[in-house]
């Protein structure tokens, strides 16, 4: 039986909707009245987890999930042993350098040299001022990451942006892009290479897919 493990968030809805075009239904877990954090496909051919988006790579590099969908800046902050198999082409987005509004930084290189910078990114955040060769200082942030600026905390944030909805609406502004993200099909290598329970064929039919909907 295939285990796939599914993003809880933004990327499940079309995650879910993915599946059931190749015939594997796991729509149940959009009922917010379910509660379970596994279920089958009808079919019984494959079960799915379901997991928080950062915790997708974890399953499937330790084994739990033959396959996952995971956004590319998760697959580029925590480098796990994966496969990445199709880039799906869905949960669109861009890891961006922003800053207030009302400041005088517009460029990354534009920062003071140990000034600070927000993230939940700390490694994607580190690499990229490493390559600019401009010290900073990394500060982990998990939550509201927009108040780092806000506060006078960090000088500046590095965030996933969508529609830039979220920077405007709290006087912050883009100044860099660091990559676009969207979401990746992942899988386990030995998986992959052993095709066990034809996890082979369900990853053609998923790019078969992919291709129809480009």
């Amino acid at each position: 039986m295939i285990t796939v493990a599914l993003p809880k968030g933004g990327l499940l809805g079309d995650s879910i909707r993915l599946f059931k075009s190749v015939g594997l239904d796991f729509s149940a877990f959009l009922d917010s009245s379910n509660r379970q954090l596994q279920i089958y496909d009808p079919t019984g051919t494959a079960k799915a987890l379901l997991v928080r988006t950062h915790d997708v790579p974890v399953y499937v590099e330790y084994g739990q999930a033959d396959l996952g969908i995971a956004g590319y800046d998760v697959l580029r902050e925590k480098k796990p042993k994966v496969a990445n198999l199709i880039d799906l082409q869905f949960g669109k987005c861009r890891l961006s350098v922003a800053v207030k509004e009302s400041s005088s930084y517009r460029r990354s290189v534009d920062l003071p040299p140990h000034g600070r910078v927000a993230s939940k990114f700390v490694n994607c955040a580190r690499e990229y001022f490493h390559n600019l060769n401009l010290p900073v200082e990394i500060v982990p942030l998990y939550g509201s990451v927009e108040l780092g600026p806000i506060t006078g905390m960090s000088e500046a944030i590095v965030d996933l942006v969508s529609t830039g909805k979220t920077l405007r609406e709290n006087g912050l502004v883009e100044i860099d892009v660091l990559f676009e993200s969207s979401a990746y099909l992942i899988g386990h290598p030995l998986s992959y290479r052993l095709n066990s329970g034809g996890v082979n064929e369900l990853i053609g039919n998923l790019r078969k897919q992919v291709l129809t909907a480009v």
